[in-house]
Protein backbone atom coordinates (compact mmCIF):
# COMPACT_ATOMS: atom_id res chain seq x y z
CA UNK A 1 0.00 0.00 0.00
CA UNK A 2 1.15 3.77 -1.26
CA UNK A 3 2.49 5.18 3.05
CA UNK A 4 0.84 8.48 1.80
CA UNK A 5 -2.88 6.67 1.24
CA UNK A 6 -1.89 4.41 4.59
CA UNK A 7 -0.82 7.69 6.46
CA UNK A 8 -4.19 9.22 5.38
CA UNK A 9 -5.95 6.22 7.05
CA UNK A 10 -4.42 6.05 9.89
CA UNK A 11 -5.02 9.69 10.38
CA UNK A 12 -8.54 9.37 9.58
CA UNK A 13 -9.35 6.53 12.45
CA UNK A 14 -7.54 8.69 14.89
CA UNK A 15 -9.76 11.32 13.66
CA UNK A 16 -13.13 9.10 13.98
CA UNK A 17 -11.89 7.93 17.58
CA UNK A 18 -11.45 11.13 18.83
CA UNK A 19 -14.20 12.32 17.63
CA UNK A 20 -16.55 10.01 19.33
CA UNK A 21 -14.67 9.47 22.81
CA UNK A 22 -14.75 13.23 23.09
CA UNK A 23 -18.53 13.76 21.55
CA UNK A 24 -21.36 14.47 23.89
CA UNK A 25 -23.87 14.56 20.47
CA UNK A 26 -24.96 11.63 19.43
CA UNK A 27 -24.82 12.33 15.66
CA UNK A 28 -21.34 13.66 16.46
CA UNK A 29 -20.46 9.96 18.37
CA UNK A 30 -22.07 8.02 14.99
CA UNK A 31 -19.97 10.24 12.65
CA UNK A 32 -17.04 8.83 14.39
CA UNK A 33 -18.27 5.98 14.70
CA UNK A 34 -18.12 5.82 10.73
CA UNK A 35 -15.00 7.02 9.62
CA UNK A 36 -13.56 4.91 12.20
CA UNK A 37 -14.90 2.01 10.02
CA UNK A 38 -14.58 3.38 6.54
CA UNK A 39 -10.94 4.17 7.57
CA UNK A 40 -9.59 0.31 8.50
CA UNK A 41 -11.87 -0.72 5.88
CA UNK A 42 -8.57 -0.29 3.42
CA UNK A 43 -6.44 -2.01 6.02
CA UNK A 44 -8.28 -5.07 6.15
CA UNK A 45 -8.02 -5.79 2.33
CA UNK A 46 -5.01 -4.36 1.27
CA UNK A 47 -3.47 -7.90 0.85
CA UNK A 48 -6.22 -8.61 -1.99
CA UNK A 49 -6.59 -12.08 -1.32
CA UNK A 50 -9.97 -12.95 -1.53
CA UNK A 51 -9.52 -14.01 2.58
CA UNK A 52 -9.17 -9.86 2.90
CA UNK A 53 -12.03 -8.91 0.91
CA UNK A 54 -14.44 -11.62 2.67
CA UNK A 55 -12.85 -9.95 5.60
CA UNK A 56 -13.68 -6.50 4.83
CA UNK A 57 -17.09 -6.88 3.59
CA UNK A 58 -17.73 -8.94 6.85
CA UNK A 59 -16.30 -6.08 8.72
CA UNK A 60 -18.23 -3.40 6.46
CA UNK A 61 -21.53 -5.22 6.79
CA UNK A 62 -21.46 -5.68 10.48
CA UNK A 63 -20.54 -2.67 11.51
CA UNK A 64 -22.95 -0.76 9.28
CA UNK A 65 -25.81 -2.47 10.90
CA UNK A 66 -24.27 -1.53 14.14
CA UNK A 67 -24.03 2.09 13.40
CA UNK A 68 -27.52 2.20 11.50
CA UNK A 69 -29.14 0.05 15.37
CA UNK A 70 -26.67 3.74 17.30
CA UNK A 71 -28.37 6.15 15.10
CA UNK A 72 -32.30 3.83 15.55
CA UNK A 73 -31.73 3.96 19.09
CA UNK A 74 -30.62 7.98 19.44
CA UNK A 75 -33.18 8.53 17.26
CA UNK A 76 -35.99 6.65 19.61
CA UNK A 77 -34.48 8.44 22.72
CA UNK A 78 -34.47 11.90 21.41
CA UNK A 79 -38.36 11.58 20.29
CA UNK A 80 -39.45 10.41 23.46
CA UNK A 81 -37.14 12.57 25.48
CA UNK A 82 -36.06 15.69 23.33
CA UNK A 83 -32.79 14.92 24.59
CA UNK A 84 -29.38 14.12 21.80
CA UNK A 85 -26.58 14.20 24.81
CA UNK A 86 -24.91 10.86 25.11
CA UNK A 87 -25.31 10.40 29.07
CA UNK A 88 -29.30 11.00 28.91
CA UNK A 89 -30.28 7.62 27.32
CA UNK A 90 -33.29 6.66 29.78
CA UNK A 91 -35.65 5.25 27.19
CA UNK A 92 -35.86 1.49 27.91
CA UNK A 93 -36.31 0.73 24.61
CA UNK A 94 -33.39 2.96 23.26
CA UNK A 95 -31.54 1.36 25.57
CA UNK A 96 -31.88 -2.25 24.98
CA UNK A 97 -31.25 -1.30 20.73
CA UNK A 98 -28.16 0.84 22.37
CA UNK A 99 -26.84 -2.30 24.21
CA UNK A 100 -27.34 -4.95 21.03
CA UNK A 101 -25.50 -2.49 18.91
CA UNK A 102 -22.41 -1.77 20.86
CA UNK A 103 -21.97 -5.45 21.37
CA UNK A 104 -22.19 -5.68 17.56
CA UNK A 105 -19.68 -3.36 17.28
CA UNK A 106 -17.56 -5.08 19.93
CA UNK A 107 -18.24 -8.55 18.80
CA UNK A 108 -19.78 -9.59 21.98
CA UNK A 109 -21.99 -12.65 22.25
CA UNK A 110 -24.03 -12.86 20.52
CA UNK A 111 -22.88 -10.77 17.84
CA UNK A 112 -19.81 -12.17 17.31
CA UNK A 113 -19.94 -14.16 14.55
CA UNK A 114 -18.00 -11.49 12.40
CA UNK A 115 -14.93 -10.86 14.75
CA UNK A 116 -12.89 -14.36 14.24
CA UNK A 117 -13.39 -14.75 10.73
CA UNK A 118 -11.98 -10.54 10.09
CA UNK A 119 -9.19 -11.13 12.50
CA UNK A 120 -8.11 -14.04 10.63
CA UNK A 121 -8.37 -12.40 6.88
CA UNK A 122 -6.35 -9.24 8.35
CA UNK A 123 -2.84 -8.80 8.50
CA UNK A 124 -1.20 -8.96 11.29
CA UNK A 125 -0.75 -5.23 12.43
CA UNK A 126 -4.46 -4.31 11.05
CA UNK A 127 -5.38 -7.23 13.58
CA UNK A 128 -3.67 -5.28 16.60
CA UNK A 129 -6.02 -2.26 15.51
CA UNK A 130 -9.11 -4.13 15.15
CA UNK A 131 -8.42 -5.50 18.86
CA UNK A 132 -7.10 -2.43 20.51
CA UNK A 133 -8.31 0.76 19.42
CA UNK A 134 -11.31 0.28 16.89
CA UNK A 135 -13.24 -1.07 20.93
CA UNK A 136 -11.77 2.32 22.56
CA UNK A 137 -15.31 4.38 20.48
CA UNK A 138 -18.17 1.89 21.50
CA UNK A 139 -16.17 0.94 25.39
CA UNK A 140 -16.37 4.73 26.04
CA UNK A 141 -20.20 5.04 24.35
CA UNK A 142 -20.81 2.14 27.24
CA UNK A 143 -18.88 4.08 30.18
CA UNK A 144 -20.83 7.62 29.47
CA UNK A 145 -24.20 5.46 29.17
CA UNK A 146 -23.83 2.82 32.20
CA UNK A 147 -26.01 4.45 34.52
CA UNK A 148 -28.96 3.90 31.73
CA UNK A 149 -27.99 -0.14 31.23
CA UNK A 150 -29.52 -3.32 32.15
CA UNK A 151 -27.39 -4.62 34.97
CA UNK A 152 -29.38 -8.31 33.85
CA UNK A 153 -28.55 -8.41 30.28
CA UNK A 154 -24.79 -7.38 30.67
CA UNK A 155 -24.36 -9.55 33.24
CA UNK A 156 -25.58 -12.71 31.03
CA UNK A 157 -23.85 -11.36 27.82
CA UNK A 158 -20.92 -11.29 29.92
CA UNK A 159 -21.00 -14.64 31.17
CA UNK A 160 -21.72 -16.06 27.48
CA UNK A 161 -19.12 -13.63 26.02
CA UNK A 162 -16.38 -15.65 28.32
CA UNK A 163 -17.76 -19.06 28.34
CA UNK A 164 -17.65 -19.11 24.25
CA UNK A 165 -14.17 -17.23 23.87
CA UNK A 166 -13.00 -20.04 26.25
CA UNK A 167 -15.14 -23.00 24.57
CA UNK A 168 -14.41 -21.55 21.00
CA UNK A 169 -10.52 -20.64 21.54
CA UNK A 170 -9.62 -24.06 22.40
CA UNK A 171 -9.65 -25.94 18.97
CA UNK A 172 -7.92 -23.21 17.16
CA UNK A 173 -4.60 -23.88 15.11
CA UNK A 174 -4.29 -20.07 14.11
CA UNK A 175 -2.98 -17.86 16.09
CA UNK A 176 -5.21 -14.61 14.86
CA UNK A 177 -8.22 -16.63 15.66
CA UNK A 178 -7.15 -17.91 19.19
CA UNK A 179 -6.64 -14.17 19.92
CA UNK A 180 -9.98 -13.24 18.47
CA UNK A 181 -11.86 -15.40 21.21
CA UNK A 182 -9.63 -14.25 23.87
CA UNK A 183 -10.73 -10.71 22.59
CA UNK A 184 -14.28 -12.19 23.22
CA UNK A 185 -13.49 -13.53 26.99
CA UNK A 186 -11.80 -9.94 27.77
CA UNK A 187 -15.14 -8.48 26.64
CA UNK A 188 -16.82 -10.40 29.26
CA UNK A 189 -14.64 -9.57 32.14
CA UNK A 190 -15.11 -5.86 31.22
CA UNK A 191 -19.04 -5.64 30.87
CA UNK A 192 -19.45 -7.51 34.06
CA UNK A 193 -18.22 -5.00 36.13
CA UNK A 194 -19.58 -2.31 33.54
CA UNK A 195 -22.78 -1.44 35.87
CA UNK A 196 -21.30 -1.50 38.89
CA UNK A 197 -17.88 0.37 38.54
CA UNK A 198 -17.20 1.45 35.66
CA UNK A 199 -13.77 2.45 35.99
CA UNK A 200 -12.65 -0.95 36.30
CA UNK A 201 -14.09 -2.01 33.10
CA UNK A 202 -11.60 0.72 31.08
CA UNK A 203 -8.73 -0.23 33.46
CA UNK A 204 -9.41 -3.84 32.18
CA UNK A 205 -9.17 -2.33 28.61
CA UNK A 206 -6.38 -0.30 28.80
CA UNK A 207 -4.48 -3.39 30.34
CA UNK A 208 -5.73 -5.39 27.70
CA UNK A 209 -4.68 -3.21 24.94
CA UNK A 210 -1.08 -3.22 26.32
CA UNK A 211 -0.83 -6.74 26.53
CA UNK A 212 -2.18 -7.62 23.37
CA UNK A 213 -0.03 -4.98 22.00
CA UNK A 214 3.13 -6.78 22.57
CA UNK A 215 1.83 -10.20 21.77
CA UNK A 216 0.37 -8.79 18.06
CA UNK A 217 3.94 -6.73 17.74
CA UNK A 218 6.07 -10.38 18.57
CA UNK A 219 3.89 -12.12 16.56
CA UNK A 220 4.57 -9.54 13.93
CA UNK A 221 8.58 -9.68 14.33
CA UNK A 222 8.56 -13.62 13.73
CA UNK A 223 6.12 -13.63 11.28
CA UNK A 224 3.77 -16.10 12.97
CA UNK A 225 0.58 -16.82 11.75
CA UNK A 226 -0.14 -20.26 12.80
CA UNK A 227 1.13 -23.05 16.09
CA UNK A 228 2.77 -24.44 13.66
CA UNK A 229 5.08 -22.22 12.72
CA UNK A 230 5.12 -21.07 16.07
CA UNK A 231 7.02 -24.08 17.30
CA UNK A 232 10.00 -23.14 15.31
CA UNK A 233 10.26 -19.66 16.04
CA UNK A 234 12.07 -20.05 18.90
CA UNK A 235 15.80 -20.12 17.22
CA UNK A 236 15.08 -17.13 15.66
CA UNK A 237 14.31 -14.65 18.17
CA UNK A 238 15.06 -16.74 21.60
CA UNK A 239 14.91 -13.64 23.75
CA UNK A 240 11.82 -12.74 22.24
CA UNK A 241 9.57 -15.74 22.38
CA UNK A 242 10.36 -15.82 26.51
CA UNK A 243 8.86 -12.37 26.37
CA UNK A 244 5.77 -14.40 24.51
CA UNK A 245 5.48 -16.39 27.06
CA UNK A 246 5.18 -14.37 29.99
CA UNK A 247 2.80 -11.66 28.11
CA UNK A 248 0.24 -14.74 27.35
CA UNK A 249 0.38 -15.97 31.08
CA UNK A 250 -0.30 -12.17 31.53
CA UNK A 251 -3.25 -12.37 29.26
CA UNK A 252 -4.03 -15.27 30.96
CA UNK A 253 -4.21 -13.47 33.83
CA UNK A 254 -2.00 -15.24 36.25
CA UNK A 255 0.10 -13.64 39.48
CA UNK A 256 1.97 -12.36 39.54
CA UNK A 257 2.05 -10.63 36.28
CA UNK A 258 0.03 -7.88 34.78
CA UNK A 259 -3.13 -9.16 33.76
CA UNK A 260 -4.14 -10.74 36.88
CA UNK A 261 -4.92 -6.94 38.75
CA UNK A 262 -8.03 -6.17 36.58
CA UNK A 263 -9.20 -9.76 37.06
CA UNK A 264 -8.66 -9.78 41.10
CA UNK A 265 -9.93 -5.96 41.48
CA UNK A 266 -12.93 -7.42 39.13
CA UNK A 267 -13.32 -10.06 41.44
CA UNK A 268 -13.69 -8.42 44.64
CA UNK A 269 -15.81 -6.21 43.42
CA UNK A 270 -18.51 -8.61 41.89
CA UNK A 271 -18.13 -10.18 46.01
CA UNK A 272 -18.77 -6.80 47.32
CA UNK A 273 -21.99 -6.91 45.14
CA UNK A 274 -23.31 -10.05 46.64
CA UNK A 275 -22.78 -11.30 43.05
CA UNK A 276 -20.30 -14.07 44.00
CA UNK A 277 -21.93 -16.86 41.85
CA UNK A 278 -21.47 -14.88 38.86
CA UNK A 279 -17.84 -14.18 39.72
CA UNK A 280 -17.44 -17.82 40.66
CA UNK A 281 -18.66 -18.68 37.09
CA UNK A 282 -16.66 -16.07 35.35
CA UNK A 283 -13.63 -17.21 36.67
CA UNK A 284 -13.57 -20.92 35.92
CA UNK A 285 -15.06 -19.68 32.51
CA UNK A 286 -11.35 -17.88 32.22
CA UNK A 287 -9.67 -21.47 33.02
CA UNK A 288 -10.75 -22.52 29.51
CA UNK A 289 -8.92 -19.48 28.35
CA UNK A 290 -5.38 -19.94 30.30
CA UNK A 291 -5.43 -23.68 28.69
CA UNK A 292 -5.29 -21.91 25.41
CA UNK A 293 -2.74 -19.44 26.36
CA UNK A 294 -0.82 -22.70 28.06
CA UNK A 295 -0.78 -24.25 24.57
CA UNK A 296 0.60 -21.06 22.54
CA UNK A 297 3.22 -20.61 25.46
CA UNK A 298 3.82 -24.48 25.24
CA UNK A 299 4.18 -24.06 21.63
CA UNK A 300 6.28 -20.76 21.58
CA UNK A 301 8.89 -21.68 24.14
CA UNK A 302 8.64 -24.99 26.57
CA UNK A 303 9.40 -27.66 24.17
CA UNK A 304 8.74 -29.00 20.29
CA UNK A 305 5.49 -30.87 20.63
CA UNK A 306 5.64 -34.66 19.10
CA UNK A 307 5.21 -34.08 15.13
CA UNK A 308 5.39 -36.55 12.26
CA UNK A 309 6.67 -33.94 9.83
CA UNK A 310 10.21 -32.84 9.46
CA UNK A 311 10.17 -28.47 9.94
CA UNK A 312 12.95 -26.79 9.07
CA UNK A 313 14.37 -24.53 12.43
CA UNK A 314 14.25 -21.00 11.53
CA UNK A 315 17.55 -18.78 11.14
CA UNK A 316 18.69 -16.93 14.18
CA UNK A 317 17.86 -13.04 13.71
CA UNK A 318 20.51 -10.61 14.94
CA UNK A 319 17.92 -7.71 14.18
CA UNK A 320 17.30 -5.91 17.73
CA UNK A 321 13.51 -5.66 18.54
CA UNK A 322 11.88 -2.74 18.61
CA UNK A 323 11.67 -0.48 21.73
CA UNK A 324 7.97 -0.34 21.95
CA UNK A 325 8.21 -4.58 21.98
CA UNK A 326 10.11 -4.05 25.12
CA UNK A 327 8.36 -1.22 26.58
CA UNK A 328 4.87 -3.00 26.46
CA UNK A 329 6.42 -6.86 27.07
CA UNK A 330 7.53 -4.94 30.65
CA UNK A 331 4.49 -3.12 31.27
CA UNK A 332 2.65 -6.33 30.47
CA UNK A 333 4.07 -8.26 32.98
CA UNK A 334 5.41 -5.88 35.94
CA UNK A 335 2.67 -3.73 36.83
CA UNK A 336 1.28 -5.82 39.70
CA UNK A 337 3.26 -4.13 42.23
CA UNK A 338 2.19 -0.90 41.69
CA UNK A 339 -1.44 -1.92 42.38
CA UNK A 340 -2.28 -0.07 45.26
CA UNK A 341 -1.79 3.10 43.63
CA UNK A 342 -3.92 2.15 40.79
CA UNK A 343 -6.49 0.66 43.53
CA UNK A 344 -6.21 4.46 45.12
CA UNK A 345 -6.71 6.25 41.60
CA UNK A 346 -10.06 4.01 40.92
Amino acid sequence: MNPQAKLVFIFSLLLGTTTTITSNHWVMAWAGLEINTLSILPLISKSHHPRAIEAATKYFLTQATASALVLFSSMTNAWHTGQWDITQMTHPTSCLILTSAIAMKLGMVPFHFWFPEVLQGSPLTTGLLLSTIMKLPPITLLFMTHHSLNPTLLTCMAIMSAALGGWMGLNQTQVRKVLAFSSISHLGWMTIILSFNPKLTLLNFYLYTLMTLSIFLTLNTIKVLKLSTLITSWTKAPSLSAMLLLTLLSLAGLPPLTGFLPKWLIIQELTKQNMAPMATMISLFSLLGLYFYLRLAYCATITLPPHTTNHMKQWHSHKPASTLIAISAIASTMLLPISPMISAIL
